[in-house]
């Protein structure tokens, strides 16, 4: 004798098709991620962009991973660059998040320095991971960045979220 399990209940299910686009990318937005700046030097000086397609990858070697958009003004740069540094961004720190957006030179009054990589390095992140570039992977409309973390920093502080297309914080249960 064999028990039917129920079918789970969705309130919207969609083929995720040219037609269905914002939906896929609202449905992908129910995600709550972490924010981060990722930050590189270019042939235009500090460059930095906000993302949350950040990732852990490997613990040995220490690898991460990011997606930069293929359509964005700045992909070319962050693909090309041979050291780049990615902030986990604390949530004092939305401000930075949304100069980075729109601004990809948006480093004005923020507390930053150059290493001797000429990387620009954010201060008062949670985590910061100096990179090498290990790998760029295609991946239709991005490409996959793997960095081996050469360095770290961290610190304790509130993290800032991001959650159906807006910024949060975040409450212990």
């Amino acid at each position: 004798m064999s028990r039917e399990m129920p079918t789970p209940s969705l309130d919207d299910s969609f083929v995720p098709d040219a037609d269905n686009a914002r939906a896929l990318r609202d449905a992908l937005g129910r995600f709550a991620t972490g924010i981060t700046v990722i930050t590189c030097d270019s042939k235009l000086g500090p460059l930095g962009i906000t993302a949350n397609s950040f990732a852990s990858v490997s613990l040995d070697p220490p690898l991460v991973l990011w997606s930069p958009g293929k359509a964005s003004k700045r992909y070319e740069a962050f693909v090309n660059a041979e050291h780049y540094a990615i902030h986990v961004v604390s949530a004092a720190q939305a401000n930075i998040c949304s100069g980075f957006t729109s601004d990809g030179h948006a480093f004005d009054g923020y507390d930053w320095h150059a290493c001797p990589k000429g990387v620009p390095l954010i201060a008062g992140c949670l985590s910061r991971f100096e990179c090498s570039q290990d790998a760029v992977h295609d991946a239709g409309d991005h490409s996959i960045i793997v960095g081996r973390v050469t360095r770290v920093s961290t610190q304790a502080a509130d993290p800032l979220m991001f959650y159906s297309g807006k910024y949060g914080g975040f409450k212990e249960a």
